[in-house]
């Protein structure tokens, strides 16, 4: 979160050939925003499915994917419903200083409307 990881997809989309982008966070915009055992379910399998889905399109070369994912079985997790035999898959991760963080992140809620910030450090 604040890092660039959509910034950074948004342009691998356009400078990559054949390319799709799924971040995430879009399987988690709902209202009442809630986080269970259920919903986190839910959420991965909505990912895993649209993934797969991108996977057997043979239109696209590149599928790009981004979320905030804290630890490594979250990842595993995703990849172990994927298939992947026929692609190579190259995890990246983009991290920054605490401050750098605490800067982008105040940048990014003082464009916010006040609802918008809300939402998002409701989140938080």
């Amino acid at each position: 979160m604040g890092v660039g990881k959509t910034t950074v997809c948004q342009i691998l989309k356009r400078k990559l050939d054949s390319s799709v982008f799924l971040d995430g966070d879009w399987c988690w915009d709902m209202s009442p925003f809630q986080v269970t055992e259920e919903t986190k379910k839910m959420v991965l399998e909505n990912i895993t499915f649209l993934l797969n889905n991108f996977l057997r399109c043979s239109v696209y070369e590149n599928i790009i994917f981004c979320w905030v994912m804290h630890e490594q079985k979250m990842l595993n997790d995703i990849l172990s419903g994927l298939d992947t035999k026929e692609c190579r898959v190259i995890p990246v991760s983009l991290v920054c200083s605490r401050e750098s963080l605490e800067q982008r992140l105040q940048r990014d809620v003082s464009k916010l409307s006040p609802e918008e910030a809300a939402g998002k450090i409701y989140a938080l």
